[in-house]
C-alpha cells in the first residue's frame, strides 16, 4: 500500500508502542472476563472502556510542546500536594487506608498522580540547575524537600508501596542529573542501618505483618500469610503451559484474594501458565526499553531527565507487582500496569506515556532517528 495516500496525522501516530499498548490492555481484559467467571462486568467492560478514554488522554498529551511540561512542573506539584493535604482533611477511608478524594462525579487517589508529578519537577529543577552545582548541597536539599513533603504525607495514608515509588523516581532523576555517587552509596548504606529501627518504631503492626510475612509467609498460611500463599499455588498449578482460558480454580472459587486487582498476575499465571508471564514480561521488555532509548537519545537534559523518571515510574509499578505475588518482596498494593483494575493506576501510567510519546513525537522529527524498533 502507498502509505501517502495515508493522512499525514495518522501516519504521524507512534503505532508501534500503541499497538503494544492495545496488546497488553487487550490481554488484561481478557484475564478480569476471565476472574469475573466469563463476563465483561463488573471489571473487563470497565477496563476496556478506561483504557480507551486514557489512550485518548495520553494522545492528547503527546501533542503538549516540552514548554508546557517545563512550565507546569512547579504548579502540578503544589497542587498535588494539595490534594495529598486534602485527603488527610477530607479523605475517604477504605480498607484501614485514607488515600482517596470524592469530586462527586469520580474518587481520586492524588498520591498515584504524584508518581509522573515528582518526576517532572525534579527534572525540571536538575535541568535548570547550573552543572557546576550539580556536585553541591545546592542540589541536594531541594531534593529532600521536593521528596521529603508528598512522601510524608502518603506514608501518613499509610502507603508504604507509594512512598517508595515517589522517593525512588525522585532519586532515580538526580542520579541521572549527576549528583555524586557516594551520596547514593552512603545513602543506601544508611537505608541499610535505618530499616530495623524504622522496621520497629515506624512502621504500624499490619505493616510489620506484611515484612515477617514475606520473610516466612508458611509461619501463618491461613492468617497473614493467606495471600502470598494462594498467590504461589496459582502460579505454580499453571505450569508451562497453564489451565486454559476460564479454567483458573484458584479466582474462580474465590481462594486468591485480589486477583482482579494486584494480584491479577497470578489469576493470568494459573490459567496461561509459564508461556503467559514471560509474553507479558517481553511486553514490559519492550516498553521499557521504548522508555529508555527516549532517555538515551533525548534532546536536552529536561527531556532526558524527564524520560527516565517516567520510565523509571512504569518499571516500578512492574517490578514490584510481579516480585510482589511471586514472594519475592512485600506485598504493598501495586497493581499491575494494563492487566489490573483500578482507574488511578491506570491514568497515571498513561499519563507517563503520554509525555513520553511528546517527547518521541519530537524525536521523530529529528530525520533518521527511530524510537520503536
Amino acid at each position: 500500500m502507498d502509505i501517502s495516500i495515508i493522512p499525514q496525522p495518522i501516519r504521524a501516530q507512534p503505532w508501534g508502542i500503541i499497538l503494544l499498548l492495545v496488546v497488553l490492555s487487550g490481554f488484561g481484559f481478557a484475564i478480569l472476563y476471565s476472574a469475573a467467571g466469563g463476563s465483561v462486568s463488573p471489571w473487563a467492560g470497565l477496563h476496556a472502556a478506561r483504557f480507551t478514554v486514557f489512550l485518548i488522554m495520553a494522545l492528547v498529551i503527546s501533542y503538549m510542546p516540552e514548554s508546557l511540561f517545563r512550565f507546569s512542573a512547579l504548579p502540578v506539584y503544589v497542587i498535588l500536594l494539595l490534594m495529598l493535604l486534602g485527603v488527610e482533611i477530607l479523605g475517604q477511608v477504605r480498607g484501614g487506608s485514607q488515600r482517596w478524594l470524592e469530586l462527586g462525579f469520580m474518587r481520586i487517589q492524588p498520591s498515584e498522580l504524584m508518581k509522573p508529578g515528582i518526576v517532572l519537577v525534579t527534572a525540571r529543577f536538575y535541568a535548570t540547575l547550573p552543572r557546576g552545582m550539580i556536585r553541591g548541597w545546592a542540589a541536594i536539599w531541594p531534593l529532600l524537600v521536593m521528596m521529603g513533603l508528598p512522601a510524608a504525607l502518603v506514608l501518613l495514608q499509610p502507603d508504604l508501596g507509594t512512598t517508595l515509588t515517589i522517593c525512588i523516581g525522585a532519586v532515580t532523576v538526580a542520579f541521572l542529573a549527576g549528583l555524586p555517587m557516594r551520596l547514593f552509596v552512603g545513602a543506601s548504606a544508611a537505608a541499610a542501618v535505618a530499616i530495623p529501627l524504622a522496621y520497629l518504631f515506624l512502621l504500624e503492626p499490619y505493616q510489620q505483618r506484611r515484612v515477617s510475612t514475606f520473610l516466612n509467609p508458611e509461619n501463618d498460611p491461613l492468617g497473614s500469610g493467606y495471600h502470598i500463599t494462594q498467590s504461589k499455588i496459582a502460579i505454580g498449578s499453571g505450569g508451562i503451559d497453564g489451565k486454559g482460558f476460564l479454567q483458573g480454580s484458584q479466582s474462580h472459587l474465590d481462594y486468591l484474594p485480589e486477583g482482579h486487582t494486584d494480584f491479577v498476575f497470578a489469576t493470568m499465571a494459573e490459567e496461561w501458565g509459564l508461556i503467559g508471564g514471560l509474553a507479558v514480561i517481553f511486553a514490559y521488555f519492550l516498553l521499557l526499553r521504548w522508555g529508555w532509548r527516549l532517555s538515551f537519545n533525548a534532546p536536552n537534559r529536561f527531556t532526558k531527565l524527564l524520560a527516565g523518571g517516567l520510565t523509571m515510574t512504569i518499571f516500578l509499578y512492574a517490578a514490584i507487582n510481579m516480585m510482589m505475588v511471586m514472594g519475592l518482596a512485600p506485598v504493598v498494593g501495586i497493581p499491575l500496569p494494563f492487566l489490573s483494575h483500578g482507574g488511578s493506576s491506570m491514568m497515571t501510567v498513561m499519563i507517563c506515556i503520554g509525555m513520553l510519546m511528546a517527547i518521541d513525537r519530537q524525536l521523530r522529527q529529528r530525520p533518521g532517528t527511530s524510537t520503536f524498533s
